[in-house]
């Protein structure tokens, strides 16, 4: 089976280099029409420049590609809606939306300023609201829409100096999980990224044995499963260094106490067994939490729901 996007339309932003630059052009050699958004700031969301956009749609073109360049800032809904509709007036649709644009301020939580807090979360979350909002209707009418987010393993896990950015990126598994639901009758199918790569947001960060392993090209291979018209939805990929896994969120079977016996001593005591994972289950939506509670409740007190 090959993955192919032969008359579809995708739009990347932050496509102006890294892991973004990689996408796109891996989208268009396997046939897509690509929009490339770039606002060509530095990786710290300073400066704007069309330059880089304009490059990699160049590298389109010349490799026998369909490309145009856009310099939208994501976090201004005007210029989102003006980028969507660039490309609707170029090629009539929108099939794909590649959330990648992120900046980095990286500073520890004591030292940080909540101006460098809140610019990360308005990149990276209410910039994928942004465009997400302004393909939304297209997708819906068209009913087909491939979406996806670029989370991370500092908001999956955490990561020393990165409260903003893993606030950010933990938030955009949750704009997925909803989206999930409520696109789903559209097939519209949103998954969500965690990439390990070396781009310019990891720049002296990594040994260089480690750089040279860890390509944006290898990222991409992900990337690509995850935005077909036979993609997963709602997977949660991780991807780098040639390696690839699924995150899931589990929740433990857990216990129940009755009324009496509802104390935080109790609740601490019972630390042990409500941690045990030997029946834990990956829910679709929160309604089944509320759901096993009540039916435990319910057992217990012989009531009949």
């Amino acid at each position: 089976m090959s993955i192919r996007y032969d008359d579809q339309v995708a739009i990347v932003t932050g496509a102006g280099g890294g892991l973004g630059r990689s996408h796109a052009l891996a989208l268009a050699a396997r046939g897509a029409k690509v929009l490339v958004n770039d606002l060509g700031g530095d990786v710290h969301g300073s400066g704007a420049s069309s330059s880089a956009a304009q490059a990699v749609v160049k590298e389109i073109i010349d490799a026998g590609g369909e490309a145009i360049a856009n310099g939208a800032n994501v976090c201004d809904e005007a210029q989102v809606a003006a980028m969507v509709k660039q490309a609707m007036d170029t090629w009539g649709r929108v099939d794909i939306l590649i959330n990648n644009a992120g900046v980095l301020r990286d500073k520890t939580f004591v030292k940080m300023e909540a101006e460098d807090f809140n610019f990360v979360l308005q990149v990276h979350v209410m910039g994928a609201v942004n465009c997400t909002k302004a393909v939304w209707e297209i997708m819906r009418e068209q009913n087909y829409g491939r979406i996806v987010m670029t989370t991370s393993s500092s908001g999956l896990y955490g990561n020393f100096g990165q409260s903003n950015y893993g606030a950010a990126k933990m938030a955009l598994v949750g704009f997925m999980n909803t989206l999930c639901l409520e696109g789903a009758k559209y097939n519209i199918r949103i998954n969500s990224l965690a990439p390990f790569g070396a781009t310019r947001m990891t720049d002296g960060l990594l040994p260089e044995e480690i750089f040279n392993i860890s390509t944006p090209e290898a990222v991409t291979a992900g990337l690509l499963t995850l935005c077909d018209k036979d993609s997963p939805n709602r997977l949660i990929l991780c991807a780098g260094a040639g390696g690839y896994s699924k995150t899931v969120i589990y929740e433990t079977e857990g216990i129940y106490l009755k009324p009496e016996d509802q104390t935080p001593e109790n609740v601490r005591a019972s630390f042990g067994e409500l941690s045990d994972p030997a029946d834990q289950q990956e829910y679709i939506q929160g309604g089944q939490q509320g759901a096993k509670y009540v039916g435990k409740a319910a057992k217990a007190l012989g009531l009949k729901l």
